[in-house]
């Protein structure tokens, strides 16, 4: 793994690009975090590096864990994550670390939990077509019907598709593109949504999966070349047309 950040959900916009493209755009508020200790093998058994992220009051901050940002000599962060590498950092405690670690990256993975859904029926939590409107059902026009069998086997198997809490997970979405990045506004542009309400908490990694993609940037380059080869290919055929007719047209007598 590498390193990452901590950052919030502000909403949504879109960006519209020379091609006449319009892109679905996520905005992330990521603050710089802090570097506050380094873990290595010799310590834990891994290489790790723990960044506290945010502000908190220091009321609100309990005596054992002021006594730990005593002794690193740091302010208390509302949010600690350790982020486990390959081997040891270079990184020192009270190093920043900021959007620019990702500025030759182009996807990333993105970790939230889900807008909670509160107790939701089986129509809208599994999205199960209901039973019948009709003379005969009683009261039950959005029930799951039955959910197990007879004396054998005597109970609901685990996992059974019933009714219950919905949302409010936690989960991660895959290789999302990096459309735009502020560093002076520490705003990060992804193409695409991101679970979570609005100022929810969200982790940022570099994508896992490393797999060939064209990215945003290479289809606004091709339009370009195609374009401009376009423009080429009509002027070279206006000056064949221009020759071809001065070719054809009669000498005039002296």
């Amino acid at each position: 793994m590498t390193l990452g950040l901590i950052g919030k959900k502000i909403g949504m916009t879109r960006r519209f690009y020379e091609n006449g493209q319009s892109v679905p755009v996520t905005v992330l508020h990521v603050e710089p975090g802090k570097v506050v200790d380094i873990i290595t093998k010799e310590k834990r058994g891994y290489s790790a590096v723990m960044i506290g992220f945010g502000h908190i009051k220091s009321s609100k901050v309990t005596n054992q864990m002021k006594g730990f940002f005593a002794k690193k000599s740091l302010e208390p962060k509302k949010i600690l994550k350790e982020f486990r590498l390959d081997k040891d950092s270079d990184l020192k405690p009270g190093s920043d670390v900021n959007l620019s670690i990702f500025k030759d990256i182009n996807f990333v993975d993105v970790k939230a939990r889900t807008i909670g859904r509160g107790f939701a029926g089986v129509m809208k939590r599994h999205n199960f077509s209901g039973l019948r409107a009709t003379h005969g059902v009683s009261v039950s026009h959005r029930s799951h019907g039955s959910t197990g069998q007879r004396q054998d086997p005597g109970r609901v198997f685990k996992g059974k598709k019933m009714a219950g809490h919905m949302g409010d997970r936690s989960r991660t979405i895959q290789r999302l593109e990096i459309i735009e990045t502020d560093i002076e506004k520490n705003l990060l542009f992804l193409k695409g949504s991101v679970p979570g309400a609005k100022n929810a908490i969200v982790e940022i990694n570099k994508a896992i999966k490393d797999r060939s993609k064209r990215t945003m940037k290479d289809k606004i380059q091709s339009f370009k070349d195609d374009l401009a080869e376009g423009l080429k290919e009509k002027t070279t055929k206006k000056e064949k047309s221009a020759d071809t007719k001065q070719a054809k047209a009669p000498e005039k007598k002296a």
